[in-house]
């Protein structure tokens, strides 16, 4: 770790072209607050353990959002589909009312907004967070799931939001065509 203090880091700019290559799914990260519903576009999300089953992503510290989600009790990962592009375009915007129409959701039986027409959702109670750099991690114990396995997600990739298109059937003898 210390060799990386060492090193010259390379720019921002340079570091967001390279990063624009690698495509990332897309979710939104909502929860209830003081009965107020909030959430962010989050492209930084990843699963990080099975035992116990817990998943992550970043947020900017200066995130207008972090300071809602930071004191709520539970919150949910919404995994969009490949044509919500624009909920993932909504709600990472600023003051606007991310949750007014076109915006479909429900709460679930604790009051946590679920977006209507997701691949899936993951409820989580908070289990860790940490700064990283510029960013906080937020780790979530996930408690429950709903999905649709006939979705595909959106991805966001050189800026834009398009569909996921496989490029071949699963392959037999595995999981869901998942890598051997």
């Amino acid at each position: 770790m210390s060799r990386a203090y060492r090193d010259r880091a390379v720019g921002e700019e340079e570091f967001r072209r390279a990063l624009a290559g690698h495509a990332a799914g897309v979710v939104v990260v909502t929860a209830t607050v003081g009965g107020v519903p909030v959430g962010v576009t989050a492209t930084s999300f990843s699963s990080v353990s099975l035992r116990p089953p817990l998943v992550a992503f970043y947020l900017g510290r200066t995130s207008s959002t972090w300071p809602w989600l930071r004191d709520a009790d539970r919150f949910a990962v919404n995994i969009l589909a490949g044509d919500q592009g624009d909920i993932a375009a909504r709600f990472a915007r600023t003051h606007v009312d991310r949750f007014a129409p076109p915006t479909r959701w429900s709460a679930d039986e604790f009051g946590t907004p679920l977006l209507e027409g997701v691949t899936a959702h993951l409820t989580c109670s908070p289990y860790r967070t940490a700064d990283i750099g510029d960013h906080v991690l937020v780790v979530g114990l996930v408690t429950g799931t709903r999905i649709d396995e006939r979705g595909r997600p959106l991805l966001y990739h050189q800026g834009r939001f398009g569909r996921f298109v496989p490029e071949h059937e699963p392959v037999h003898g595995t999981a869901r065509g998942e890598p051997q």
